[in-house]
This record gives C-alpha cells, sequence and structure tokens, in this order.
C-alpha cells in the first residue's frame, strides 16, 4: 500500500544551520509534516542488533534518507561515516545518494580514474607516489595544481611553477607529500575567468550555473572570492556532463566543466551537489524541487 506523502518519514544527513542543510529539511518539512536534520558525528551504529540511532531514534524506522552533506571538510573519516550509513540500508531504509556511490566521488582519485575510464575530457593528469616523477610532471606541464585526494572548494591546492628553482620545486612536493602521502597533479589549464556547474536530478539534466572568478585569485570557487551567474553550456558540454554523471548512481549532482583553449573539460562530479550555485545564478529552488523526487520516488517504490 502506497503511503500518503503526509506520512513519510524522512531525514537528512547534514550539518545543522547551515543554509543547504537546513533548506532541504524544511522542504521535505512541508510535504510530509516530518522534520529530521542528522549530525553523523551523533550517530551510532549496533552492528549485532542491527540498529543505527539518532538522539535515541533509530535510523532504521525511516523511509528514506538524504545526504545532503557529512563533514565541513573532506577526509577519509568521511569513508567511514558513509559506511555507517550503508550499514542503514540493510534495514530497508532507502538513502539519497547511495553511499557506496558517494564513497567513490569524495575520494578525488576513485572519481578521476571512472572519469578516465569512460574517457570524459580531463585536464591532463599525473598520479603517483613517485618524487622524481612528480617533479618531471611539473616541469612537462609548466604550471601544475597539487590536488589533495579529499578536499574541497580548492582547500589545500597549491599551484607549482617549472620555472622555480629545482630545490623549491622538490621541497614543495616533499612537504606535499609528507602530508598526503600521494601526488595528484594536473596540468594548469588557461580558463576563461569562470567555470560551470551543470545541475542534474536523477539522471536529468536541469540547468546550468557558473562561477565566475573574482580576478584575485587563480580559482573560481565561492570560497576564493568567486561569484554565481547564470550559464549556457552548449549541446556538446551538456552532453559530457550527462556521461560523466552517468558513471555513478547519484540523485542529485553538479558536474564542473570549463572551456578552454583546448575543448571543454570536466575537473569533477560532486558527491553532493549544491543548492546555492542554483538558487543564485538561475533562481531555482533546487532544495524544493529535490524534496520532491525523493517522495515521488519513494511512493512509487512502495
Amino acid at each position: 500500500m502506497i503511503k500518503n506523502t503526509s506520512s513519510l518519514k524522512i531525514g537528512v544527513v547534514g550539518i545543522p544551520g547551515k543554509w543547504s542543510t537546513e533548506v532541504l529539511a524544511d522542504a521535505i518539512e512541508a510535504k510530509t509534516g516530518f522534520r529530521m536534520v542528522i549530525d553523523i558525528e551523533k550517530v551510532v551504529a549496533y552492528l549485532d542488533e542491527p540498529s543505527v540511532r539518532y538522539k535515541g531514534t533509530c535510523l532504521c524506522g525511516l523511509d528514506g534518507i538524504i545526504i545532503k552533506k557529512i563533514s565541513q571538510t573532506y577526509s577519509p573519516a568521511i569513508i567511514d561515516r558513509l559506511e555507517i550509513l550503508r550499514f542503514v540500508e540493510k534495514c530497508g531504509v532507502k538513502i539519497f545518494s547511495k553511499p557506496q556511490e558517494i564513497i567513490r566521488l569524495v575520494d578525488r582519485m576513485s572519481c578521476t580514474v571512472s572519469l578516465a575510464r569512460a574517457n570524459i575530457p580531463m585536464p591532463p593528469t599525473i598520479i603517483t607516489e613517485d618524487m622524481d616523477a612528480a617533479y618531471e610532471g611539473v616541469l612537462s606541464f609548466g604550471k601544475a595544481i597539487l590536488k589533495p585526494l579529499f578536499s574541497t572548494k580548492a582547500r589545500g591546492m597549491e599551484v607549482l611553477n617549472s620555472e622555480s628553482s629545482a630545490k623549491t620545486l622538490k621541497a614543495q612536493l616533499n612537504q606535499y607529500y609528507e602530508k598526503q602521502g600521494f601526488f595528484y597533479l594536473q596540468k594548469k589549464l588557461k580558463l576563461p575567468g569562470k567555470d560551470m556547474g551543470l545541475v542534474f536530478l536523477g539522471g536529468e539534466y536541469q540547468g546550468a550555473y557558473a562561477r565566475v572568478s573574482s580576478g584575485n585569485s587563480w580559482n573560481t570557487t565561492i570560497h576564493s572570492g568567486g561569484k554565481y551567474a547564470e550559464a549556457h553550456p552548449s549541446d556538446e558540454i551538456i552532453e559530457i556532463a550527462h556521461k560523466a554523471q552517468s558513471q555513478f548512481d547519484l540523485s542529485y549532482t553538479t558536474v564542473d566543466i570549463a572551456e578552454t583553449e583546448e575543448g571543454p573539460v570536466c575537473f569533477e562530479v560532486s558527491a553532493f551537489g549544491g543548492f546555492k550555485g542554483v538558487h543564485e545564478g538561475l533562481g531555482v529552488d533546487m532544495a524544493t524541487q529535490y524534496a520532491r523526487y525523493v517522495i515521488d520516488t519513494l511512493e512509487h517504490s512502495a
């Protein structure tokens, strides 16, 4: 028997008090009368029972869970948190997006390899633990961006220049290796001062917004002063983004793409997908649309 929309109990895993988490919880509450924002750091899994509890409530009793945010910053701990939610699925709770798919994305290495295997155009990339190979990679690229395997909004990224002295470059690489244990190098491409986020809900293209650089940073992230604006990607770019996100079974995501002199390149498929860019760049309430999608999916699968 299909439940009435008002009887569905859908929790939102996110950061309590943060805008994107709260607007999604608001949208769910408006349609179901139920509200639960789940701070994953306070969740306890009892594997032998089995049950997973949050503030006295067993999450196995929910109809669905939406993972909006799992941490303020990316780190390997995210995978452990997602594993707990993967266990919740054992109870029969449908989770949006599937934890195992998000795990494939929060690790930059896994995301990049999946995109490369699908022949998605990306900046030239070198992945290695070898110091000499990393050094030679910087020299061949001219300018390279050294990226942590776990990061968001360009945090922890460094720009390396082949014109620096060998001593300086090797010192930068060595210092980075001591912190990260792996080199992920991408050629720094000449960008037009903006990139785009193409939005997908249930695998279907919804629109695109741009992140426009403030001119004071090499990247376009809002964290570095960039601004959101409307974007009108070509059919070719939409097709690339569609193929990129289709490598992962995601309920909601954004695909980051930029136009370069060598053609469009994909930087990443987002593990979670943001709402603010769509809201400010396109004037679209994606939280409400996402809530409606989740409710419709649960009703039709009941």
